[in-house]
């Protein structure tokens, strides 16, 4: 299934149906009184968070959606049928927001979530309703109220314990296949990774997802390369694990240069805590690898860790780090929400 993380989408809730002028017409009754039913709802728009989507591709094929016209009332003070809602089914993480972009309609982490986007119209009132004591015989009705229409983005954003960054070639996706089920594309070229990828990783009987997205480049912020929109990937997570290459001339640089890509997104990636590591060691000698491991504490001020996701060296040292993080998030989330019910 291909990855789609944004979609533009055009809604339209339903109009009512119009109320009905009609009067009782039967054997032996000479004036028979109005007896016009009321026209029915129109149907609304409802945007759905359900389990088994991770993609918003369905909204690539249909960009259109229009709630039902609600049922025209009829005699005998029959009203109409409401008309059939329409369901926008995303999964989770998908943020709901206006036409320009900005302006965030929902946020949707749960599944069972659901919003009504758009709501129908009503159903305009029957000939019966105008019937007054001066007025016996009304022969109006009123027509039913036109729907709400607009035009929305669908902007998913993947939820995850934790995600990998670093340049193009780091050596994000060789980690997350070492470590995960996840069967990401892996070449030794910049960029071979295209969409965000998932993947449950397992240790010391814990587990957590581990989100690996496309490389970041100078200006990715602004843009660049395959620009900022990827970026909103890791707005969720809990922590970073910050790969930098040790086959790269300079560690320090190629630590600042993502560094300053998070800080200029914003968004409180730059605070996330961060757990630094170099990779691909087992292409160096262990005197080489003590010189990358100094020009990378040198930059990011604290002690790096080094692994090697082909050979296995130091790869369960990094995942407990981060699980350790992960696990203190997840305590004192629980005692917010215990402290939250308690009385």
């Amino acid at each position: 299934m291909k990855f789609l993380d944004e979609a533009k989408v055009y809604v339209r809730s339903g109009d009512g149906g119009a109320g009905a002028v009609s009067f009782r017409r039967e054997k032996f009754i000479e004036f028979g009184g109005p007896d016009g039913g009321d026209g029915g709802r129109g149907g609304d728009v409802i945007v759905e968070c359900v389990e088994g989507l991770n993609t918003l591709i369905d909204y690539r094929y249909q960009q259109h959606f229009k709630a039902g016209t609600g049922g025209h009332g009829m005699g005998k003070n029959r009203s109409g049928a409401n008309g059939k809602d329409v369901v926008l089914k995303v999964p989770v993480g998908t943020q709901v927001l206006d036409e320009d972009g900005e302006d965030v309609l929902a946020d949707l982490t749960e599944v069972g979530q659901k919003i009504v986007l758009l709501e129908g119209g009503n159903g305009g009132f029957g000939n019966a309703h105008f019937k007054s004591s001066t007025n016996r015989a009304p022969r109006r009705a009123n027509p039913g109220q036109p729907g709400e229409e607009r035009t929305i983005r669908l902007r998913l954003k993947l939820i995850a314990d934790a995600g990998l960054v670093g340049l193009p070639n780091a050596g994000k996706s060789t980690f997350l296949a070492a470590v995960s089920a996840a069967k990401p594309k892996i070449a030794d070229y910049p960029f071979t990774t295209l969409h965000p990828q998932l993947g449950v990783v397992r240790i010391d009987g814990r587990e957590f997802v581990l989100a690996d997205i496309p490389g970041l480049i100078e200006g990715a912020h602004e843009g660049a390369g395959l620009g900022d929109r990827f970026l909103g990937h890791v707005e969720r997570t809990g922590v970073l694990l910050h790969l930098v290459d040790a086959t790269t001339e300079d560690p320090g640089l190629a630590w600042r240069t993502v560094r300053h890509e998070l800080e200029s997104y914003g968004a409180g990636l730059a605070e996330k805590p961060e757990i630094v590591a170099l990779s691909k060691i087992d292409a160096l000698t262990p005197e080489a690898i003590a010189e990358a491991k100094k020009k990378l504490k040198r930059a990011c001020k604290k002690e790096p860790l080094a692994l090697s996701a082909h050979s296995g060296e130091g790869v369960e040292e990094a995942l407990r780090a981060v699980l350790k993080v992960i696990a203190k998030s997840r305590r004192e989330e629980a005692k917010e929400k215990e402290e939250a019910w308690r009385p």
